[in-house]
């Protein structure tokens, strides 16, 4: 029941089971199907670090996070998959197509899963019969596994989801909250992450429970509006609505984690201007403008900052781009200090068609013959390859040179291809 609307929805969490490994398995069952599996070697992680394992490999103690040579002591006939995000898309699409099927209102929240709210949705059957359905076809037809949480909102379906895995359908009332839920530990509750179940902890408050009965006061002077988001979310409120993918994303970025921290000058400026080059290639790739630009820098110790600069004119350039990324590095970093990762996000997006862009005298001339170099640069790449075209500065070994390699590089957040209008969809299978 949506409680400030008093509207009964009815809402599909969708969930794909161990998916690189499952997709592996699909494509290749002679090889992988019924094995212990693990996908490693992302280019995003260190030495090695596994990404995932199959049911197989977890039954054997191989987790999520640990190294590759710590995965093959636990279990030494565990074989390891080198990723493939250009097969985890198709995928991808494959089972967020089947889900279309049922209601427009679907939400990629990842590559791996989704949101439906199907409360509209009735002519297909009970939601029990089209969570059956939409998991039955998943399997037929792209032979994969999945877990499917129904319940009144997105939070209760989420948790859903999560408690029965793999391939299953669960069922979650919000009356069920307080006989299932609350006796389970903070970190448990969907949106709560370890931080902040260590700072409840502080509060001695330790269950879900606990938290439902929590003084929203303390919570809301502790933690602000997140702190009475989390009470509600512990006694199983939740009103936020299904969202579907729109047109355009509201933010672009990429980050990359390199293998050795990076000390010097001449090292940064080389990712800096990968991570440029790739994110306003995607940028260009939706027609889109950016105003605000935002870098990301962690040091070996975890510690994060972001640090961002608006923009007089947007631009779409790697040129600017690369130029605020290393000014804004330059200003927020000590030459020296060791940096284990940085990202690079385009802020403030807006259609390119649509923003007025003001030219200056002495590049009113220029820009359109730029704009037209950088298009067909742009489809040279799409043609031949991201390295078909590069400038000098982009060539190198480093990692951060690796980003530019679709198949072997991706992140399970990145939502773009989702908005491709990809003519081979349908013929995928």
């Amino acid at each position: 029941m949506s409680e400030s609307a008093g509207k009964l929805r009815i809402i599909l969490h969708i969930d794909m089971n161990a998916f690189y490994c499952s997709v592996h398995a699909a494509e290749e069952p002679d090889i992988y199907k019924g094995k212990p599996t693990a996908v490693a070697g992302s280019v995003e992680l260190r030495k090695g670090i596994v990404v995932t394992s199959s049911y197989e490999a977890r039954a054997r103690g191989v987790r999520t996070g640990v190294t590759v040579r710590q995965a093959l002591t636990v279990c030494p006939e565990l074989i390891i998959i080198s990723p493939d995000f250009d097969l985890y898309r198709k995928y991808s699409r494959g089972f967020m197509r089947i889900a279309g099927n049922y209601t427009p209102l679907i939400e990629a929240v990842s590559i791996d899963e989704c949101f439906l709210d199907i409360t509209g949705s009735s002519q297909f059957g009970t939601p029990i019969e089209i969570a059956e359905t939409i998991a039955r076809r998943v399997k037929e037809e792209l032979s994969l596994p999945c877990s499917i949480g129904i319940a009144p909102n997105k939070l209760l379906a989420k948790m859903a989801s999560d408690m029965r895995k793999p391939d299953a359908i669960t069922i979650l009332r919000r009356r069920e909250v307080p006989k299932l839920l609350w006796s389970k530990p903070c970190q448990t509750l969907y949106g709560i992450g370890a931080r902040t179940a260590d700072k409840l902890l502080r509060l001695n408050i330790r269950t879900i429970g606990e938290l439902a009965a929590a003084n929203e006061k303390v919570l809301v002077e502790r933690f602000g509006v997140y702190g009475a988001w989390m009470k509600q979310a512990a006694n199983g409120i939740d009103d936020s609505p299904v969202e579907p993918l729109q047109e355009g994303p509201k933010s672009i970025g990429h980050t990359t984690t390199l293998p050795a921290d990076l000390t010097g000058r001449e090292q940064f400026r080389r990712v800096l201007l990968n991570l440029a080059d790739q994110t306003t290639r995607r940028l260009r790739h939706q027609r889109m403008v950016s105003s605000t630009i935002q870098i990301t820098i962690r040091d070996p110790d975890m510690r994060t900052i972001t640090r961002s600069s608006t923009l007089a004119i947007p631009t779409d350039t790697v040129e600017d781009v690369y130029r605020v990324a290393c000014r804004l590095m330059e200003a927020h970093w000590k030459e020296g200090s060791p940096v284990r990762l940085l990202g690079i996000t385009l802020q403030t997006l807006a259609s390119k068609e649509e923003t007025p862009l003001q030219l200056d005298l002495f590049s009113y001339e220029e820009s359109p013959k730029k704009d037209r170099l950088i298009t067909a640069m742009d489809s040279l790449r799409d043609k031949y390859g991201e390295d078909a075209v590069l400038t000098a500065g982009m060539l190198g070994d480093d990692p951060s040179t690796l980003i530019r390699n679709k198949k072997l590089r991706g992140t399970s957040l990145q939502k773009d291809f989702l908005r491709e209008k990809s003519p081979d969809i349908e013929n995928d299978y």
